[in-house]
């Protein structure tokens, strides 16, 4: 008896829930069309930030590849003259250089790899927002259809539109950071020991030095 009742409770709660929500669906429709647009928006944000910072590390680069150009040549005449210790000197600076450059350019290789996924992400984002909003029109129709007249059975193209904007509306937002910590995770991994395994003569080394400008430049 007693879970004859509970069923019954259940029932009416369910078909409740279903009205309410039949009721204020375009409304429903709306704030996910909002959350999508407010998630659109966030990225392009980002995207924004990140084409300014690739922009902004491609002139150091270039930058810098001018000024060891510049050294080069200055440490060319310097050997040139036997001022070895001037040209010792600026060969250090010119080794951190090339490190610097180095490290950088693998950096915006990187950044560009997630520009070009990001790129990706958005556009698919702002088709996906389009649909919604041509959806939310279909919807809104389907439902001036309804009230004008009430009490005829739904049609089946109208079940159909309202399922697929429930279909798009239920997808879930792409733009997540777990793709981002595992491109950055990646890049911390094992470059301090490769560096020291060379230091010691274990494989070839992977970083400019003093020495290695001095031999290069004397040839």
């Amino acid at each position: 008896m007693f879970g004859t009742l509970r069923t019954l409770v259940l029932g009416g709660q369910a078909r409740a829930e279903e009205a309410v929500k039949d009721v204020f669906a375009i409304e429903l429709i709306d704030q996910h069309i909002r959350e999508t647009e407010n998630g659109l928006n966030r990225a392009k944000i980002i995207l924004a930030q990140m084409i300014q910072r690739e922009k902004t590390d491609t002139r150091v680069i270039a930058k810098l590849s001018k000024d060891r150009k510049d050294l080069e040549a200055r440490i060319k005449a310097a050997l040139k003259d036997g001022n070895e210790t001037l040209a010792q000197e600026a060969a250090q600076a010119l080794a951190r250089m090339e490190n610097e450059g180095a490290r950088r350019t693998s950096a915006v290789n990187d950044l560009r790899d997630r520009l070009a996924r990001l790129r990706l992400q958005v556009d698919a984002q702002n088709r996906k927002l389009i649909d919604l909003k041509q959806g939310a029109q279909m919807a809104r129709a389907v439902k001036a259809d309804q009230a004008a007249y009430k009490g005829v059975t739904p049609t089946s193209s109208a079940r159909e539109a309202e399922d697929l904007i429930a279909k798009v509306c239920g997808s879930k937002d792409p733009f997540e950071f777990d793709s981002i910590l595992d491109d950055i995770n990646a890049d911390l991994s094992g470059e301090n020991l490769t560096d020291r395994m060379a230091a010691q003569g274990y494989g070839p080394s992977t970083k400019s030095t003093a020495d290695d400008i001095i031999a290069r430049l004397s040839k």
